[in-house]
């Protein structure tokens, strides 16, 4: 995989600052993850990618994130200020909030009076003003997650990775972090790629939405999404927002069965 492009490289207008060139990742046991994928992610879009489990959707954050290496094509990412927020919080125990929110500067050796103001920053923009010194077992799972968004918001990501992070909230919360999450997207203009298994979850946080084969994983399907940002909540329950949920649901289906 090419290695980070200096971050100044990433400013750029329309550049993408992913992007990868005909993909394929296969195991050393012989098992092939991806298959010819082509997938670029410019500042100020928020890509969603949806397919069958096992297709590799999680495979394309992993090289995006320098984890995993192609077997052949190539994957370029334009900048080194990469967020990835994982399905679990991944919040250490013993921990406060804003210590949990402090981490990565911290390891990144940014000093502490820094880091405490980008902390609470990015503690503030997530919505849990008060609840700095709280432990993570004292917060609900929705302020868990934000908790994970707002760690990397601290390091001022230019490209923001997502593995699911909603997966496993409930419908109520799922839907209120989605608001924060295009909120943020409107605040920042990052670049995002977002992993879900929701069709519904995809189409109202996206720009675009990329839908994948199983595997070996390949895109069969791109759909931009016509609605502007920030987005209308009430848009959820439009026909035409159903239409384009059906739409993106039929191709899942015909590129899991093909």
């Amino acid at each position: 995989m090419s290695e980070p492009a200096p971050a100044s490289t990433a400013t750029e207008q329309g550049a993408a600052l992913l992007d990868f060139s005909d993909v394929q990742l296969t195991y050393p046991g012989g098992t092939t993850a991806l298959s010819g994928v082509d997938l670029k992610v410019r500042r100020g879009e928020f890509v969603s990618v949806v397919g069958p489990s096992g297709c590799g959707k999680s495979t394309l954050l992993r090289i995006a994130s320098g984890l995993e290496t192609v077997t052949s094509g190539d994957a370029h990412v334009a900048t080194d200020h990469v967020g990835y927020v994982f399905q679990d919080a991944t919040l250490l125990p013993w921990r406060t909030v804003r210590q949990n929110v402090e981490l990565l500067a911290e390891l990144r050796d940014h000093g502490r009076a820094d880091r405490r103001e980008a902390a609470q920053k990015a503690i503030d923009m997530v919505g849990l003003t008060g609840f700095e010194d709280h432990l993570p077992r004292q917060l609900s799972g929705g302020m868990r997650m934000r908790v994970s968004l707002a760690r990397s918001l601290v390091m001022d990501p230019e490209l923001f990775l997502f593995d699911e992070p909603f997966g496993a909230l409930d419908e109520i919360t799922r839907e209120y972090l989605n608001d924060e999450l295009l909120r943020l997207f409107a605040e920042r203009s990052f670049a995002g790629l977002f992993i879900t298994h929701s069709v519904s979850e995809a189409v109202y946080l996206s720009t675009k939405v990329v839908v994948m084969s199983g595997r070996p994983g390949k895109v069969v399907g791109s759909f931009d999404i016509p609605w502007d940002m920030p987005r209308d909540p009430e848009i959820r329950y439009t026909a035409e927002y159903a239409a384009l949920v059906g739409e993106v649901s039929h191709a899942l289906r015909e590129g899991h069965d093909s």
